[in-house]
């Protein structure tokens, strides 16, 4: 089992990938790993979003979980393939408690308090904060922070490069999630190198911030 927090509060960002071509898993998966960045959330929103993540898992030095996971059905299937933790876009204790049994970090999405309140009941010490974008951004994480001053976030939605250091200045902000660093396009057309100058660009702006 990972220490999921220790992960993400090392990179402090989670690339979220959705892949219609499970070929494309590992020289993504690689190139995440060379753009300095071996962390990858496969959202289960396509078919092959589980062959993909097998494949992911796979790439050496990669960490590789499963996002958009919504059933405890499913936490299993992401276990069978290798994935190594879970993300939800909702508190879905449910997931919560399977994750638990298998050994997986699980970081649920939250949107109100409480939502937050019943994940820390649940334990969990690490939420994604979504969708952040449209819950106030910034605002919504130092609002729903105060009360919460143990619990870490990891805001996710309509971040991208311009968002990414105000979030980061926060010290309740863990981590932020976003697929601005893996466009579905570049991975369709095979563009695995601009992908891997992306992610390198990526990773300097969360370092700086």
């Amino acid at each position: 089992m990972i220490d999921l927090t220790e992960v993400l509060g090392r990179h402090r960002l989670l690339p979220v990938l959705v892949l219609e071509d499970a070929g494309a898993a590992a020289p993504l998966g690689a190139a995440l790993v060379d753009g300095g960045l071996p962390l990858a959330e496969v959202t289960l929103r396509t078919p092959v979003a589980l062959a993909a993540l097998e494949r992911m898992a796979a790439v050496p030095g990669l960490v590789a979980g499963a996002g958009s996971v919504v059933s405890a059905e499913q936490v299993d299937a992401v276990s069978a393939v290798g994935g190594q933790f879970v993300v939800s876009p909702g508190l879905h204790l449910p997931v919560v408690e399977r994750c638990a049994a298998l050994g997986l970090p699980c970081l649920p999405g939250v949107a109100t308090p409480s939502e937050a309140m019943a994940a820390h009941a649940a334990g969990l010490d690490a939420v994604k904060l979504f969708p952040a974008h449209l819950l106030g951004g910034v605002s919504a994480v130092e609002a729903l922070s105060g009360p919460f001053p143990t619990m870490r976030f990891v805001p996710t939605g309509g971040v991208d490069e311009q968002s990414l250091p105000a979030y980061l200045a926060l010290p309740a902000v863990l981590a932020v999630g976003g697929s601005w660093m893996v466009p579905r396009a570049l991975v369709s057309s095979g563009a695995f190198d601009q992908i891997r100058s992306r992610v390198a660009e990526a990773t300097r702006l969360a370092r700086e911030a």
